[in-house]
């Protein structure tokens, strides 16, 4: 078993009260050469799904599905360098992850979860909508997001790919909802997960100075003196935002330690990939890496034996006859009645 199924399975002992009738398996794979590039044209039988060391017999889904996004952003007020990276962002989800066809959704999350966008195709909307961001509470409710975005995503039309990215920390703060729940309805809805991770402790310091306008609402910013008369934009400079901080603060992000790495316990179960980022280059850099990985992945899928309910079945595919290509898929699933 791979370390982060491990890891999960030790931190969720219900998981082996698993209850889905979901059977088939999607093994969303990526296939690179040597240097790294990623590697077209393979077809069913150039491929080897390995389920617990077992050949099983596959498909390869060669229809280009739409694909659903669920953006969730953490907004706590250790976030706020974060929210001002994402001002322009909106426009790489909705073309280089969603493209053609797909739809994208924007939720925050903190002490609560909300919805800023529903599923549309219109980048203009995510673009306001992630600009409208805000900070807000003190926690990260990553867990309570993450169902919230399964929910919107299942009740979306059959046929098309779900992916959620998340954007945020590694460890939650005070979710409501359970792992092995959210572990589930992930299995059952056969989505992936990505996640963008920062450090709160080192993002304050790659922000430029602030003004007081850059505070106001977008609607109400003056960009520029308009004519004689008009106020000028208020450029009284405003103390930098360094998040809580605090001797307690630091403290107990060292007790969060303890808690499960979300960020890497639920990519690599769901075939996903975890980034991390602190400029905000690197911030879309990092969307750019996820939609090229997600439009060059071959969709393969077969139907699980069953078995003990709750087992891990860890999964790997290779290249038939060519040792020097790497195939990466999901790391596994577990068992379900």
């Amino acid at each position: 078993m791979r370390a982060a199924a491990l890891v999960l399975a030790l931190a969720c002992p219900a998981l082996a009260q698993f209850k889905s009738t979901a059977n088939l398996v999607l093994a969303p794979t990526t296939v690179k050469d040597a240097k790294g590039r990623y590697v077209d044209g393979l077809t069913a039988e150039d491929l080897i799904l390995y389920d617990d060391s077992v050949p099983q017999s596959i498909q390869m889904d060669w229809t280009t599905y739409p694909i659903d996004v669920v953006v969730a952003v953490q907004t706590s007020a250790n976030s706020g360098a974060v929210i001002d990276k994402l001002g322009g962002t909106g426009i790489l989800f909705t073309q280089l992850l969603a493209a053609d066809a797909g739809e994208t959704a924007v939720l925050s999350f903190s002490d609560q979860v909300t919805l800023h966008q529903d599923f549309t195709g219109d980048p203009d909307s995510v673009i306001h909508a992630l600009r409208m961001l805000r900070k807000e509470g003190s926690n990260a409710h990553m867990l309570d997001a993450l169902h919230q975005a399964l929910t919107l995503l299942e009740k979306r039309p059959p046929g098309r790919r779900r992916i959620i990215l998340m954007i945020g920390e590694k460890r939650d703060r005070g979710s409501e909802a359970k792992l092995p729940a959210v572990a589930e309805q992930v299995q059952r809805l056969n989505a992936a997960i990505y996640w963008l991770t920062f450090s709160p402790l080192l993002e304050p310091f790659t922000v430029k100075p602030k003004t007081a306008e850059d505070l106001k609402p977008e609607a109400e910013r003056i960009k520029m003196k308009q004519c004689a008369g008009c106020p000028p934009p208020d450029t009284t400079p405003v103390p930098a935002d360094l998040g809580p901080g605090g001797y307690l603060y630091g403290i107990g992000e060292l007790i969060r330690l303890r808690k499960p790495d979300l960020s890497s316990l639920l990519t690599g179960t769901t075939g996903g990939r975890t980034l991390s980022f602190l400029k905000k280059n690197a911030l879309e850099q990092a969307i750019q890496l996820v939609g090229e990985e997600v439009h060059r992945q071959y969709i393969l899928n077969f139907v699980s034996k069953g078995g003990e309910p709750g087992k891990f079945h860890t999964l790997r595919v290779a290249v038939k006859n060519r040792p020097e290509l790497h195939a990466k898929t999901r790391e596994g699933y577990w068992t379900v009645e």
